[in-house]
């Protein structure tokens, strides 16, 4: 009789073999075209950067005075204006004011697109009881950039060399040179041009007729976790993917130049005899911008990391089982430090890259309800669970029932792997399709087009 592994291995192996082929269907013609996004890095000339500077204030300015206008409409009719009515309103304002005129007239109405997202998100929330959080207007300092629609209005970007390197070319602006390269090629659609900590930035939409990636045909499962950052488990043993600690390590020097920017703010306010609106010499300026820089640099390597380790867990494993997380609903300023760990080795993101990962390779990929499983409380010899709960701090796996004992993460991975195992024979009615999530009744991958515009 054979073993729940052999049945797994058999079920896993014929799964994916069908999934191949739905694949290759979909490359026919059968499914619909796959976006993605790339971010190219901009090099503008000092000429160019300033007009850049320019063109993000004016789209601030817009986009402020379009919520005003709202706000106005509102208090004397009663009535909001819709995305078409601002639009409408919109052509006045380029006939009144020639640096609207200059802008290209598209990526204005995707900036007034953004602010009526804004209200749909407002009174979605509203209507569901959540917490509002009425649209605000933007600071230049806080406002990200702006977009376009279709590639050669306004924009164009061409591409070097096997689509490496290139430039964009930018109504008003010209051509400027960018560094980047896609993953797969694909067809320019929509553009957004970022301002982060004082670099400037492309993300290009792509529309891509199929992702390809390698995926794997290992079994296994991981606990998340911050002493170790995955605690992988397999038939064959265990191993341990370290935690970088990206914001940790910076945590001195980020407590150094914040403590700067405040005591620079303090001596500005007494100076000028104001709490608002003081003059910002170029001390201050460059102080600001130090801190911003740190803040991107620890941002560029969290997400670096998480891009490489989850890609090459699906490049190790076609069948691969996890638990859903949540892990800072509650503790208030006793779990201020931990909280500050969980959050800076972002697992929501971990998850959601893998997730995508494995829907590209066809890779079978499991989460486990974490609330009726229970892995960090059972466990995985006898599958009982203990009489009484184990704590935070409670680091070692001892069974008072069969006496087995392991560490705490390896116990909760191996529970994951006996989960998947199961699941993978046929049993308890999966009855699902590699790469859908289990517990959410299909799959929920990361959205990768900005939002179309009528």
């Amino acid at each position: 009789m054979w073993s729940i592994m052999e049945a797994a291995l058999v079920h896993l192996e014929a799964a994916c073999q069908k999934a191949s082929q739905r694949r290759q269907l979909g490359d026919s013609g059968n499914r619909g075209m796959v976006y993605r996004k790339v971010t190219y890095r901009l090099y503008p000339s000092a000429g160019q950067a300033e007009r850049l500077q320019e063109m993000l204030g004016l789209h601030q300015r817009l986009y402020n005075t379009a919520l005003e206008e709202r706000i106005r409409v509102y208090r004397e009719t009663g009535k909001g204006l819709s995305f078409a009515d601002q639009c409408k309103v919109l052509t006045q304002w380029r006939k009144a004011v020639p640096a609207l005129a200059a802008l290209n007239a598209q990526s204005e109405q995707v900036t007034l697109k953004r602010l009526h997202l804004a209200f749909q998100h407002f009174f979605r929330r509203v209507k569901n009881g959540e917490t509002p959080g009425f649209p605000r207007f933007k600071n230049i300092h806080r406002y990200p950039g702006w977009g376009y629609k279709t590639n050669g209005d306004g924009w164009k970007l061409h591409m070097g060399e096997s689509g490496k390197h290139g430039s964009l070319y930018l109504q008003s602006l010209g051509n400027i040179p960018i560094r980047g390269k896609p993953r797969t090629a694909g067809k320019p659609v929509t553009c957004e041009v970022l301002h982060k900590a004082g670099r400037w930035y492309a993300s290009v939409t792509l529309e891509i007729e199929s992702v390809h990636r390698e995926r794997g045909t290992d079994i296994g499962a991981f606990d998340w976790g911050l002493a170790d950052y995955l605690t992988i488990v397999t038939p064959n043993g265990m191993e341990t993917v370290a935690n970088p600690r990206h914001l940790r390590n910076q945590l001195a020097e980020l407590k150094r130049l914040g403590q700067e920017v405040s005591r620079k703010i303090r001596t500005a306010q007494q100076i000028s005899g104001k709490k608002k609106g003081f003059p910002v010499s170029a001390s201050l300026r460059r102080a600001i911008q130090h801190l911003a820089c740190l803040h991107a640099k620890i941002a560029r390597s969290r997400k670096d990391f998480l891009h490489q380790t989850s890609a090459w867990l699906i490049s190790r494993f076609g069948a691969l089982a996890t638990e859903i997380l949540d892990m800072v609903r509650d503790g208030g300023a006793r779990k201020k430090g931990l909280h500050r760990e969980i959050h800076a080795a972002a697992p929501s993101a971990f998850l959601k890259m893998t997730r995508t990962k494995a829907e590209e390779a066809g890779s079978w990929y499991e989460e486990a309800p974490t609330r009726q499983l229970k892995p960090t409380q059972r466990c995985h010899a006898c599958w009982k669970l203990p009489d009484e709960r184990k704590k935070l701090s409670d680091r070692r796996h001892q069974c008072p029932h069969c006496g087995t004992t392991c560490g705490r993460d390896e116990n909760a991975a191996l529970v994951l792997l006996r989960w998947l195992e199961t699941r993978l024979a046929g049993e308890s009615g999966s009855g699902r399709e590699p790469s859908e999530v289990w517990s959410g009744g299909g799959f929920a991958a990361m959205k990768h087009k900005t939002h179309a515009i009528t």
